[in-house]
């Protein structure tokens, strides 16, 4: 990307920053608007292609601050209260997820099973940023955003150790040259844990005695996150061990030592993933969306709709069973689990690491099934939280809907000036 066009990416970022509330009640999300910008100017520009060592930086960038803070911010100790909530989702309903969607893979897209496996995981996690305006609209009950925001905050991280253990058997089925093979995967997997979590508790507890004892500068304490997700990240390549993991058990650590009075700090590493997701949102457009348009079948889109449908649905509704849930609420929570980042990035992992066709054939998939969910995801998001959020009210009080639930800062979601409570709806916080 030269001059000119990187130029044009940030004149995009701007626009976006003064017209983003004029753009999200036309029912235009940030991704949708960069997608689109991205595939239209792809043509025109000197674009990277998506093994370019630029795009590559950026993807792996962007994935180590997201996955550090979805895991800083959705600290584990605070979510006791429905602890059965988030186990089922992320225990039950993301690994059948990921199992429906290795068999939707191997039945449409005539995969073989380590790369439909890989498939299957990297479309697994949600993105809760995507459906912006369920995640801010007081009208949906706050256990219900809180359960949406905490489930996307922790199945990336979840999914990625099995996105690696899957690309390393997809790669050693292929013979790919300087594949570690399952086992080895296990091995890096295992040390980037250890690493992740030996330097966020460190970092943690540093932090907190250089407050406590005025050493550190209130102004330079958001820069502590920043360097501590990368650290963790090239700290544990360097010894070469998975730093994906590295960054989530990390930011785990890190999230969950740090006092309370510590805990804005984190919020600037938030802001920092939001500029670069919307670059890399950018660059999905105009690196990936071509040469997955030009790659892609009629099966591709066929095993899209499955994967935001069937595959996600069916799993949340048998992780929902006993729960006492209107079956409203099961609907509800099984459409908002849109694909995102996490997901583009495991593609071009893929893409880098196998070889030519099958990389290009996780690519497709994976692109398509993403760029529809930011589509149909962002299109839907308010209309039917509005919806919901009416039918909720109608729910008993005393229906599990409208058990009261803390409030939780949305993850990787700027404020958004264009959502203001409407008329008589409850305060954020209040249920039903």
């Amino acid at each position: 990307m030269d001059a000119g066009s990187f130029a044009l990416v940030l004149t995009c970022v701007f626009l976006w920053a003064v017209l983003s509330a004029k753009a999200e009640r036309a029912y235009l999300s940030a991704p949708i608007v960069f997608v689109a910008v991205g595939w239209l100017l792809a043509a025109g520009l000197d674009l990277l292609h998506p093994g370019h060592e630029a795009v590559k930086v950026v993807s792996e960038t962007t994935l180590v601050w997201v996955l550090f803070a979805d895991a800083s911010t959705v600290q584990i100790s605070k979510l006791r209260r429905d602890a059965v909530l988030y186990a089922r989702l992320l225990g039950v309903g993301l690994p059948l997820t990921v199992g429906l969607g290795t068999v939707a893979a191997i039945v449409l897209l005539d995969m073989e099973p380590w790369t439909a496996l890989l498939v299957g995981a990297a479309l697994a996690p949600t993105d809760a940023a995507l459906g912006a305006a369920v995640m801010t609209d007081p009208h949906v009950p706050a256990q219900r955003r809180r359960l949406l925001n905490v489930e996307s905050g922790l199945n990336d991280g979840i999914a990625t150790p099995f996105v690696g253990i899957f690309l390393a058997g997809a790669a050693a089925t292929e013979a790919v040259h300087g594949a570690s093979g399952v086992g080895s995967a296990f091995i890096d997997l295992a040390g980037g844990a250890a690493m992740g979590l030996a330097i966020g508790l460190v970092a943690a507890v540093l932090m907190r005695l250089a407050a406590e004892r005025g050493y550190s500068a209130p102004a330079f304490r958001p820069l502590t996150p920043l360097a501590v997700a990368l650290l963790a990240y090239a700290a544990t390549v360097q010894v070469g061990a998975n730093g994906f993991i590295a960054a989530f058990v990390a930011g785990l650590a890190f999230g969950s030592t740090l006092p309370s009075d510590l805990e804005p700090t984190i919020e600037f590493t938030n802001v920092v993933g939001e500029v670069l997701s919307l670059l890399m949102w950018f660059l999905v457009g105009a690196t990936m969306l071509v040469p997955a348009l030009q790659d892609a079948q009629w099966e591709d889109a066929a095993f899209a709709v499955l994967a935001l449908t069937l595959v996600r649905m069916v799993p949340v509704a048998i992780a929902c069973l006993g729960l006492g849930l209107d079956r409203r609420t099961v609907a509800f929570i099984g459409w908002f689990g849109p694909r995102g980042l996490a997901s583009v990035i495991f593609a071009l992992l893929a893409f880098d690491t196998l070889e030519a066709a099958d990389g290009r054939r996780v690519l497709a998939a994976v692109t398509i099934t993403v760029v529809v969910s930011v589509v149909a995801h962002g299109v839907t998001a308010s209309p039917l939280a509005a919806r919901y959020g009416a039918a909720a009210a109608t729910f008993d009080a005393h229906r599990a809907e409208h058990v009261p639930t803390p409030e939780m800062a949305p993850r990787m979601l700027p404020n958004r000036a264009g959502a203001r409570p409407r008329p008589g709806a409850p305060e954020p916080g209040q249920d039903g």
